[in-house]
């Protein structure tokens, strides 16, 4: 288990280094119903990530004789070749000197969500979001073929899941405890976000990509 735990490591803090999740999850903060909508997109977080996870270990991608399948490799291979090529697009797309950082417009009609909106959107950016998918898809993989039981992999997963959301629990728990003492703290990550997201990014998805890339190549070879 200790080895499945390793190799999905990348994976899980790849999904946490997540900018516009957590930028979202800061604003929530600030809104009227800041702590339902908050617990609420966090909750939506983690049973987007479980679910894409256990879909995938359900569909079975070991070989038989539990080692990591051709599909698993050719899986691995196309998110890594992924990976890169956005990761050159969101450079590409970077701010220039002197602009302001675009976010997503939808984060201006925060204000106005209810905790059932929050709770989608939590989903939406965990399960559907091409990084955060691509990466929970290369990780499932990864345990689905380390021969493990069905219990140990259902452990491995629950590992994935809280360190990929540590970062969106982190904000949450801090306004929870501190209340309007942490809103200078959460402030300031949502500016330094938001103006450096494109680079974050950008270097995630090609160191990303370059591992998960060299995984699968590994496998088919």
């Amino acid at each position: 288990m200790g080895q499945a735990i390793g190799a999905i490591l990348g994976q899980a803090v790849g999904v946490a280094i997540s900018p516009v999740p957590i930028i979202a999850v800061i604003l929530m903060l600030f809104s009227k119903g800041s702590k339902i909508n908050s617990i609420s997109f966090l909750v939506g977080w983690i049973v987007g990530l479980l679910g894409v996870g256990m879909i995938v270990l359900a569909l079975g991608i070991a070989s038989s004789d539990g080692a990591p399948s051709t599909a698993s490799g050719w899986i691995k291979t196309l998110i890594g070749a992924l990976f890169i090529v956005l990761g050159f697009k969101q450079w590409k797309s970077r701010p220039k000197k002197g602009e302001s950082a675009a976010m997503p417009k939808w984060m201006s009609s925060i204000d106005e969500f209810t905790a059932v909106k929050s709770l989608g959107l939590g989903l939406l950016l965990a399960g559907v979001n091409p990084k955060n998918l691509g990466l929970t898809i290369s990780a499932a993989a990864a345990i689905g073929s380390a021969g493990l039981s069905s219990g140990d992999e259902a452990i491995v997963l629950v590992v994935y899941v809280v360190i990929a959301s540590l970062t969106i629990a982190a904000p949450v728990l801090l306004n929870l405890v501190m209340g309007s003492k942490a809103t200078h703290t959460l402030t300031e990550m949502k500016e330094w976000l938001t103006d450096n997201n494109a680079t974050v990014m950008t270097v995630l998805f090609i160191v990303l990509g370059a591992k998960v890339l060299g995984d699968g190549i590994s496998i088919i070879a």
